[in-house]
């Protein structure tokens, strides 16, 4: 079986020139692909390349990112950089007029992130810093790929579990259709029954009338089509397991009509034993669907 959980997590460190940063990865159940990113400041440009690379490797799923960066002790000497320090100064003004709150004395001003800088920090190019971002999304990639092989193990967990759920419903229809209930002689005795009754209870019944209802009871009593269409999901299923790629959404369809048909099986179950089966079917099916909800 090669189908993919969409549960999973994974985590990928790196450093380079002073700075070192964790990625984490986290996935959990989603209808489609939701990915939630979350980078520190100045790493902005880094969001839409992370989106591509997940939506590169994954098709469903919640996919939560967030990228950790601390910055090494450096030795570089410290300079101020006073355009961003007129540009503070200049709204703490703007601030104060409108608000009428104290402007920030010289050492609230240092603080302001930017205002002071490492020699470092003031001579980076563009080129530099377009290199480290590649670095850093190349260690996205590693983790992505973790996050990928965890879902892909989780996935052959899952895909032995529910290869299981498949193989009680083939067994319970299998149970149901050698049932001896399901015998002619069985049926036609609880069809004389439900029609003496039917003739019991009715004050007048033509002949017409009665070969109606009795038809009808008989059509009620046979569950054969039923379990032709069991049989039928259940190749299905099998089928689908086997294939790669995303196919989720085609095993929760399939829950839907294993359901259906077990919902129609006891509705026209007129045995004890049929009606007792049909009841551990859909407690079967019910724990099918709930897993195949994990499948990507």
């Amino acid at each position: 079986m090669t189908i993919s959980s969409m549960t999973g997590f994974a985590r990928a460190d790196g450093s380079t020139d002073g700075l070192s940063w964790i990625w984490e990865s986290r996935s959990v159940n989603g209808r489609g692909l939701d990915v939630r990113l979350r980078l520190p400041p100045g790493y902005e440009a880094l969001e839409i390349p992370a989106r591509d690379a997940v939506a590169k490797r994954f098709a469903r799923g919640s996919i939560s990112l967030s990228l950790s960066i601390e910055k090494q002790q450096t030795n570089g000497a410290i300079r101020l950089n006073e355009q961003v320090l007129a540009d503070v100064i200049k709204a703490a003004d703007r601030v104060s007029t409108l608000s009428g709150a104290t402007k920030p004395d010289a050492a609230q001003l240092l603080m302001i992130k930017g205002v002071l800088e490492t020699s470092d920090q003031a001579t980076e190019d563009a080129a530099a810093r377009a290199s480290r971002e590649k670095t850093i999304l190349q260690s996205l990639e590693v983790a992505l790929d973790k996050l990928g092989e965890a879902r892909r193990a989780e996935g052959a967990r899952l895909g032995g579990v529910i290869h299981d759920q498949i193989s009680q419903i083939e067994q319970l229809a299998a149970t149901v259709r050698a049932s001896p209930s399901r015998a002619p002689e069985a049926v036609m005795t609880r069809l004389k029954d439900a029609i003496a009754r039917l003739v019991d209870t009715t004050a007048a019944l033509d002949d017409q009338r009665l070969h109606q209802e009795a038809v009808l009871i008989a059509t009620r009593a046979d569950v054969e089509e039923e379990l032709q269409r069991l049989s039928a999901h259940v190749a299905a299923a099998r089928d689908i397991l086997a294939e790669r790629g995303s196919v989720g959404r085609k095993l929760d369809f399939l829950a839907q009509e294993f359901n259906r048909e077990a919902n129609t099986l006891c509705s026209k179950a007129n045995a004890v034993d049929i009606t007792r089966l049909g009841l551990q079917l859909k407690t079967v099916i019910d724990q099918f669907r709930e897993q195949v909800q994990n499948v990507e």
